[in-house]
């Protein structure tokens, strides 16, 4: 079941950038994230996002609302970015739980692979985002691009077997994590 987006993505007879929108775009946004960060701890809420929309698209049961979700996701951490005081990865788990509940109710614990494993999936990278902030500067980056390149490897399975998410989001993701990890470990390591 594929979305709209997903047939732009994968057309044979568009240009190269029309197919690979979802990489291009990830790596914008990695490079625009990235950009003049100091440490992994700048870019934790990204983690956190990262489980955010995978469980939003399952506890919906649409692998197209994954990018409405990934929206909220988007929002929530530009809003953390211009107001200090607002923690986005708190927002984000909170909205976790009530998409959860969302979710059971409406019978979406049903296939496993879907609101279980995703929110299982979910409560991993919550911890990983949570050990991050506590983290000292240099394990921090460590930990925030563990946490990314595991996601990019669960944006690269998704895409595989076209589950939980379109596969546009999934490819989006996989580069957005990817690199984003690669940026995190430079400015850690330099």
């Amino acid at each position: 079941m594929s979305s709209p987006a997903d047939a732009v993505a994968s057309a044979p007879d568009r240009p190269w950038l029309l197919r690979r929108w979802p990489a291009a775009a990830g790596l914008v946004l990695a490079l625009a994230t990235g950009i003049g960060i100091a440490g992994g701890g700048e870019v934790v809420p990204v983690v956190t996002a990262s489980g955010f929309v995978y469980l939003g698209a399952a506890a919906l049961r649409s692998r197209a609302a994954a990018w409405p979700v990934f929206a909220v996701a988007f929002v929530l951490i530009g809003i953390g970015r211009a107001v200090p005081a607002f923690d986005p990865s708190w927002w984000m788990l909170g909205l976790a739980a009530v998409l959860v509940g969302y979710g059971a109710s409406r019978g979406a614990l049903r296939p496993p692979w879907g609101l279980p494993l995703q929110a299982a999936a979910m409560l991993v990278l919550g911890a990983v985002a949570l050990v991050a902030v506590e983290a000292a500067a240099g394990w921090a980056g460590l930990v925030v691009a563990a946490g990314l390149l595991a996601h990019a490897a669960w944006d690269v399975h998704h895409h595989r077997t076209e589950r939980v998410v379109a596969r546009s989001m999934a490819e989006f993701c996989a580069v957005l994590d990817t690199v984003l990890a690669l940026v995190v470990l430079i400015v850690t390591v330099t």
